[in-house]
């Protein structure tokens, strides 16, 4: 795995899911991520539109803390409110960069958003993009970025997860091979956050091509709490086909007042206004917050605007870096599931019980005192992260070396069970298994931890630095 952050990178192959990482001009090896959710999940997912004009940026908080930004704005203010909002926000980190695609009203601040959390903050985990270059000094810029600071860079395609803590995060395109000879729009990150009984579905720029390819992949799967409008309300996209599969009790459009492109097209106003859905424009409600608990939706808007698509323009445009305070307007029932992701792209079978997702917990390579003298204190813990158990019989553990430990069949992982692995000798049990080596095995330097299941499949690979 070409792995260019220097951080733990952690991915997981459950459901038959791929990523992988990519250099700029180079080549991904598939790897993979699984997300979690819970039937009655704790704490609160808030999801917020940034107002930031002809452009879309949205913030994601999961219950954990874990926070994931979908596109930074455009790139004539080059992220600065982006940047503003979440340092109002308290956001000390990015943990997931999602962009959409590639267009420079998307990406317009990921080099300065990834430039200060780097230099300023906390940093940024990794990377998703399509794969899908632009020509432009807004996307080489980006690409700078990431190399300067060594993030990781993951080519993202359907059939992935992002594996945010608490959250569903389904991967549903681009698809493999690429629509449309690579159009930037038709190709689009697509997301589905499921938390509990509510669901967010996020199509970025997503036109007719790529929204009939979802509806027939997808149908009703498709079904979602909230619903974003793709390409900033575009007539070319949020198609009747669309809407009648996610069926969404709201929708939130993200453009600016006076688009120069007339976005938010009254094509599309009239579609969600012959289903009667309450709609959240960003130029005239300002910065909109979805909070869920995982049954309702509370949305909370910084101004009080129509939400009948008809009477949208009737609003008046809130400024661009507007700091009010956003207030609950109105409360919504929980709708949709996670997405079956069955027809994506697979790297062998799912082995492990719907819901089940190991984890590294803790590497320490670098043992108290002489390493080859306490072999024990170099270990690493699994952790099931999952909702059910994990029988790890015949699993194997590989080092960067390639030298690999077989896990004693009968072990298994509850949810939320660890079990620590170490390096020399001693008797197994429940929670402590030895690998019986007589030196260090894993590099104090940097390393990479493999977890392959009985059918060799790759379902973990870690690397830290």
């Amino acid at each position: 795995m070409r792995v260019l952050a220097a951080v733990v990178c952690l991915l997981v192959v459950l459901a038959g899911c791929t990523a992988g990482p990519v250099t700029p001009g180079g080549t991904d090896t598939p790897t993979g991520g699984t997300a979690t959710t819970t039937a009655a999940p704790d704490g609160e997912l808030s999801v917020h539109f940034i107002n930031v004009g002809q452009s879309v940026a949205t913030l994601v908080v999961g219950p954990t803390g874990q926070t994931m930004l979908i596109d930074t704005g455009h790139y004539t203010d080059d992220g600065e409110y982006v940047l503003e909002y979440l340092q109002r926000q308290g956001v000390d980190r990015i943990d997931y960069l999602v962009s959409s695609h590639a267009d420079a009203d998307h990406i317009g601040g990921n080099a300065a958003v990834i430039e200060y959390y780097e230099t300023r903050a906390d940093g940024v985990g990794a990377v998703y993009d399509p794969g899908i270059a632009a020509s432009t000094q807004t996307y080489g810029e980006y690409l700078d970025a990431i190399e300067r600071h060594g993030v990781t860079l993951y080519e993202t395609r359907e059939g992935d997860t992002v594996p945010m803590e608490g959250v569903r995060v389904d991967v549903l395109g681009p698809p493999e091979p690429y629509l449309e000879g690579e159009a930037r729009n038709e190709n689009s990150i697509v997301l589905k956050l499921t938390f509990g009984e509510t669901s967010v579905l996020l199509t970025g720029d997503a036109e007719d091509d790529q929204e009939s390819y979802l509806v027939e992949q997808y149908g009703d799967d498709l079904s979602a709490t909230l619903l974003k409008a793709g390409h900033h309300g575009s007539r070319s996209s949020t198609s009747d086909a669309l809407l009648d599969a996610a069926s969404p009790q709201v929708v939130v459009v993200s453009s600016a007042y006076d688009s120069q492109y007339g976005h938010p097209h009254q094509e599309t106003l009239d579609r969600l206004s012959a289903r009667s859905l309450p709609t959240y424009w960003t130029a005239t409600h300002g910065d909109v917050v979805f909070l869920s608990d995982g049954e309702t939706v509370t949305v909370q808007s910084q101004r009080t605007a129509p939400t009948d698509s008809e009477k949208l323009r009737e609003g008046t445009p809130v400024e661009l870096g507007s700091t009010a305070p956003v207030e609950t307007r109105d409360t919504f029932g929980g709708q949709g599931t996670p997405v079956a992701t069955d027809g994506g792209p697979t790297t062998g079978e799912d082995t492990t019980a719907s819901g089940g997702s190991l984890a590294v917990a803790d590497i320490n390579a670098d043992a108290a005192g002489d390493d080859r003298e306490n072999l024990n204190d170099e270990y690493v813990v699994f952790e099931n992260t999952g909702s059910e158990t994990l029988d790890l019989s015949g699993w194997q553990v590989r080092e960067g070396a390639g030298r690999t430990y077989t896990i004693p069949e009968g072990v298994t992982l509850g949810p939320g069970e660890t079990v620590t692995l170490h390096t020399g000798s001693g008797s197994d049990s429940a929670t402590d298994l030895y690998w019986g080596q007589d030196g260090p095995v894993w590099n104090n330097g940097g390393d990479t931890v493999t977890v392959t299941d009985s059918d060799g499949d790759t379902v973990l690979e870690v690397s830290y630095p």
